[in-house]
């Protein structure tokens, strides 16, 4: 490694440690140093994130887990849904990560949920790390750098990558992109649970779960099911011929949490190497662009010709595209 890997450094007379020894602790497994590498990707702070590069730069893509997307709406039931699952694959010996995407705060910029608190039985599980990491307006739940933290928690050899979305459905295209499979939760209504449902979630969904069925729901579950196979089986298959399904489940009852992990497995064994290969061009280009975005709102010129411009246009006095052209003039030639 280069002599920059093995610097070590201080920030408010704590000393972090170097990207060396955070690799040496992901890669044993210390959740400890997993939870601080994670900070140092979230944070704003440019040296921090420059050893958050350092780490990077020695982890690869490599690895055989299985990354799933799940995304529902509110109240759907997916961190419940999400510990039931988690616990049966740490039984029969998988480590699983979770990465629970939660909405940001308008002001701190930090997480509002806290899933870690709503999985505390997974949470306590020796084969499981829980990871609560704010999306900070991204659309569709997409936090800026969970590639990375993925690649972190496949550097610590874990086998499942469950990346739970805020669900607000602004943009689950995103999430499709990120994971080999995409999981949607829905519940079972009074007939009227696909209306709620864009056509464009459940094109892109793999596998279709209606949660909560138990007890007194257990009825409407099973009609539900019926009612979405039957949409699904309007949908036209992929290039690989994969058919989306319903299936339901409790994870009260923990009943067909098993069937759902049986769908996951069958699809990754025919469909896991194109729909990784997708992953890795779509994460290059957000690295781009990204970067690009970073660029250009940290440069000083810019920022401060962005102060002055702001108040003009909330004032009328130019139009937002004439402020952009300025903005970018001012960048191209900073």
């Amino acid at each position: 490694m280069s002599k920059s890997i093995n610097k070590k450094y201080k920030f408010n007379s704590k000393e972090i440690l170097t990207a060396d020894q955070y690799l040496d602790g992901i890669k044993k497994g210390n959740s400890q140093i997993l939870s601080e590498a994670f900070t140092l990707l979230e944070s704003n702070n440019k040296d921090k994130r420059k050893i958050a590069n350092e780490i990077l730069s020695e982890t690869s893509n490599s690895n055989n887990s299985i990354r799933i997307g799940i995304t529902g709406s509110p109240g759907v039931g997916k961190s419940s849904f999400i510990e039931t699952f988690g616990l049966m694959l740490c039984s029969k010996g998988y480590r699983v990560a979770v990465l629970a995407i939660d909405p940001s705060s308008q002001q701190s910029g930090g997480s509002i949920l806290g899933d870690k608190t709503r999985m505390e039985k997974l949470g306590a599980n020796n084969n499981a790390f829980i990871r609560p990491s704010p999306s900070k307006g991204f659309l569709g739940g997409v936090a800026k750098y969970t590639n990375d933290t993925i690649l972190l928690c496949e550097t610590a050899a874990f086998d499942i990558i469950i990346i739970e979305t805020v669900g607000v459905g602004q943009s689950e295209t995103d999430v499709h992109k990120m994971v080999d499979f995409f999981l949607l939760l829905v519940l079972a209504g009074a007939g009227d649970e696909l209306q709620g449902i864009k056509r464009g979630i459940m094109e892109l969904a793999d596998g279709v779960i209606i949660t909560k069925a138990d007890g007194n729901n257990k009825k409407l579950a099973e009609k539900a099911k019926s009612s979405y196979n039957n949409i699904l089986n309007l949908i036209p298959k992929d290039e690989k011929s994969w058919k989306a399904i319903a299936l339901s489940c409790s994870a009260i009852d923990n009943t067909g949490i098993y069937e759902v992990w049986e769908m996951i497995e069958k699809f990754n064994k025919s469909h896991s190497k194109s729909r990784r290969s997708s992953q890795n061009i779509y994460w290059m280009m957000n690295y781009i662009e990204n970067k690009l975005k970073d660029s250009f709102f940290t440069n000083s010129k810019v920022h401060k010709q962005t102060i002055k411009i702001k108040k003009q246009v909330e004032e009328g006095s130019i139009s937002p595209f004439i402020a952009a052209k300025i903005l970018l003039k001012t960048y191209n030639e900073a």
